[in-house]
């Protein structure tokens, strides 16, 4: 047997090998597209609440491409919150500085955001600002529906929020509806101070 012949036993090896190496770095550098652009629109800021990133809200539902174009799915905090097409064009212009000038900004509704959904880093956020952070949804809060917006039926911690100034669980409500519709306007019996409340949902 020649040694051309032998090497030529070894050729469709090391063609599959090459091949092998190039699908694996295209799902490498693809993986880093992904990343980079869940992090460029991770970090975009919520216009109401700028303390707070997509990430600590948790309304960046998903980053793909779609063949060549990058497509992000956002799911806003309420249907009809009046901050959803700000923060959309904020995240076009985050992905397009970032080398995504087409990128697909989509929203998604179902399944529907929950205060649940806030990182643990955000609720700290939320406390620093002066704002007391949501409790875990209860299966006793029953959502109403009205003019798409959720609002809770009634509460179940007869205590209600601590206060984020001096964390008194001595406090009143004093209206439904505080800065935003989303939170609750409470004062503190304790420092006396108000603050508003992200309610549960």
């Amino acid at each position: 047997m020649s040694p051309l012949s032998g090497d030529s036993k070894t050729l469709p090896c090391a063609t599959e090998s090459v091949a092998e190496a190039r699908t694996e770095s295209v799902a490498a550098a693809h993986a880093e597209s992904v990343a980079a652009a869940r992090a460029a629109a991770g970090a975009v800021t919520d216009p109401e609440i700028p303390v707070l990133t997509l990430a600590d809200l948790g309304i960046l539902r998903d980053v793909r491409f779609d063949g060549e174009r990058l497509q992000v799915t956002l799911t806003p905090t309420y249907t009809g919150c009046p901050a959803t097409q700000v923060i959309e064009q904020d995240v076009r212009d985050a992905l397009a500085a970032q080398g995504w000038p087409d990128a697909q900004v989509r929203t998604s509704l179902s399944p529907p955001w929950s205060t649940d959904w806030i990182s643990e880093q955000g609720r700290e956020k939320l406390r620093a600002y002066g704002i007391a952070p949501p409790g875990p949804v209860s299966r006793e809060h029953v959502p109403v529906r009205l003019t798409g917006l959720a609002r809770i039926a009634r509460e179940t911690a007869p205590a209600g929020p601590a206060c984020p100034r001096c964390t008194s669980q001595r406090v009143e409500r004093l209206a439904e509806h505080g800065s935003t519709a989303c939170k609750a306007l409470y004062r503190c019996l304790a420092c006396r101070e108000p603050f508003d409340y992200f309610k549960p949902y």
